[in-house]
């Protein structure tokens, strides 16, 4: 919702010109902001399905058109107020969650690395030990955050992939959230493209307060720099009050972050899923696509499907914000 405020991005440059040229129709949103009709739908409807805006029967001053329908934005102290609750909810449980687990760990670590559900972990090889541990046991899924510094070596690597493949086949589903600059790391980026093409659900956030893994809803691992020596200590949680707030931070922050897929990194579309994307966002039915295009419904719909998969969207209005967000529009 952030960047709705952010006059470079889409959604800021719709909501701006409705802010200053209220109740206007896609036409004209198109023509003020320098961005396609296919993008302002898919805008519009987001944002109206975010409460940003609104419809309203008429444009400014004049009959509405046959059919059209203009766009009123909510007022920008709602918009920021409503912008501000959300994120203080998010800090709020992101400091409690540091708080506790900060005391945790210092008691920990003055009682010979036990205390109730938390256990300090600070033998190099045994954070590796465990992680493999994480995996292995999971039985539904892995939650994972994932920050730098990528230390790991390109075997290191090497290995995850192995294990995680062998997780996933048997059906254990990863949820990954990664630092955004993991897209710059010449051996995790690579990894991490390897592992959204075999089936891992990814998405990025530009500063994750905390490196991460949870196996179902029975062990996490928070792996931290030491204080007193080289290298990192890993706290292992088990069930627990405190194993239920990082299960909740990692969701509140799987929210926030930006679904990323095999199919965004470094690939583009042809001509044909072009066009289907284009009439996606314009509001186009899978029928009206196929008689357009001259194909048949199956395979329109097949290619929807796959579509939005690469796109990480749900619906079709955010595909086509995302596509165009990749130029793929």
């Amino acid at each position: 919702m952030r960047d709705v405020l952010d006059p470079h991005s889409d959604r800021g440059r719709v909501y701006r010109s409705l802010v200053g040229h209220p109740r206007e129709p896609v036409g004209w949103l198109a023509a003020r902001t320098g961005l396609s009709a296919a993008v302002v739908s898919a805008v519009v409807e987001e944002l109206a399905a975010e409460d940003i805006i609104v419809r309203t029967n008429h444009r400014n001053g004049e009959a509405p058109g046959v059919g059209e329908t203009s766009w009123e934005a909510i007022p920008p102290t709602e918009v920021v107020e409503t912008l501000l609750q959300r994120e203080a909810a998010v800090q709020s449980t992101l400091r409690k969650t540091g708080t506790e687990l900060e005391r945790l760990y210092r008691f920990a670590r003055r009682d010979a690395g036990h205390y109730g559900a938390l256990e300090v972990v600070e033998d190099s090889a045994r954070v590796l030990a465990v992680s493999r541990q994480l995996q292995q046991t999971a039985s539904h899924q892995i939650r994972v955050i994932d920050v730098p510094p990528y230390s790991g070596s390109a075997e290191h690597y090497r290995e995850q992939e192995v294990l995680q493949r062998e997780r996933m086949d048997a059906g254990v589903a990863y949820r990954t959230i990664y630092h955004g600059s993991v897209f710059d790391d010449l051996v995790a980026w690579p990894n991490m493209a390897r592992m959204i093409e075999a089936g891992e659900q990814a998405r990025t956030l530009d500063d994750p307060p905390l490196k991460l893994a949870i196996s179902d809803s029975e062990l996490a691992v928070v792996t931290l720099t030491a204080d007193d020596h080289p290298g990192v200590v890993s706290l292992l949680i088990r069930p627990s009050s405190l194993l239920q707030a990082l299960s909740n931070v990692f969701e509140s922050l799987w929210r926030l972050a930006v679904p990323i897929s095999a199919a965004g990194i470094g690939t583009q579309i042809d001509a044909r899923d072009r066009q289907i994307l284009t009439l996606m966002a314009s509001g186009a039915t899978d029928d009206a696509i196929a008689r357009h295009l001259g194909l048949s419904r199956r395979t329109v719909v097949r290619r929807v499907s796959t579509l939005l998969a690469a796109l990480g969207a749900t619906t079709r209005f955010q595909a086509g914000v995302q596509a165009a967000r990749r130029d793929w529009l």
